[in-house]
């Protein structure tokens, strides 16, 4: 088996390869070669920064958008997008400037807006997590609000177009969407190769998954 970590320079690729690795994953490769990506059983696309940032670096990672369109969408494969790459499954982003996403999960990318005075955004730091129906991705884990916590760092958030299309969310003064799964793809807000057990765990279950 192989789980491709999809490096077109914009994400935190060495964490996330070594969590993996802790979490059970075999084969586990950093790649930026589109023939790995495309024949990769398992894919995860990590990003961060600003996402019409990380939109134009994978647009700019010659046959990177071949790739995944190959793996994911024509053969199956198992996705999980994290952070920025997650952001990336909507329509558009909406950062700085509207710039249009992967559309693999319809929504957009907006700025999040905590109703509460004293949250700052960006938001960051550790939250529970709440379920809004189950997934794979998230079974056996501990949830609700004296549940496991997540590592949380972003000014935006997906906004989806279908709410099914949303597995669990986080209160930061308002709903914050966590965590989004259409079929064989799906994506994390917080930053699993920092959420210590919670992480693991997720990642332990993505290994697992076979769509």
């Amino acid at each position: 088996m192989t789980i491709a970590v999809v490096d077109y320079g914009a994400g935190n690729l060495r964490s996330v390869e070594k969590a993996l690795v802790k979490a059970g994953g075999q084969g586990v490769v950093v790649t930026s070669d589109p023939q790995v990506v495309a024949g990769a059983d398992h894919v995860v696309l990590p990003g961060d920064g600003a996402f019409p940032d990380c939109r134009a670096a994978l647009g700019a990672a010659s046959g990177l958008g071949e790739a995944l369109d190959e793996a994911v969408k024509r053969r199956g494969a198992a996705f999980l997008g994290i952070c920025i790459g997650m952001q990336l499954l909507a329509t558009q982003g909406e950062e700085y400037e509207p710039t249009p996403g992967l559309d693999w999960i319809p929504g957009r990318v907006v700025r999040i807006q905590p109703g509460e005075a004293g949250l700052k955004v960006p938001h960051m730091g550790w939250n529970t997590l709440r379920a809004h129906r189950p997934h794979v991705l998230t079974a056996g884990l501990d949830l609700g609000p004296h549940g496991l916590h997540a590592y949380f760092l972003h000014a935006f958030h997906l906004s989806a177009d279908d709410q099914s299309d949303v597995v669990a969310s986080a209160d930061y003064g308002g709903e914050v969407t966590a965590l989004v799964a259409r079929g064989n793809v799906a994506g994390v807000q917080f930053h699993p190769e920092k959420s210590q057990r919670l992480g693991l765990e997720l990642l332990a279950n993505f290994v697992r998954w076979r769509p």
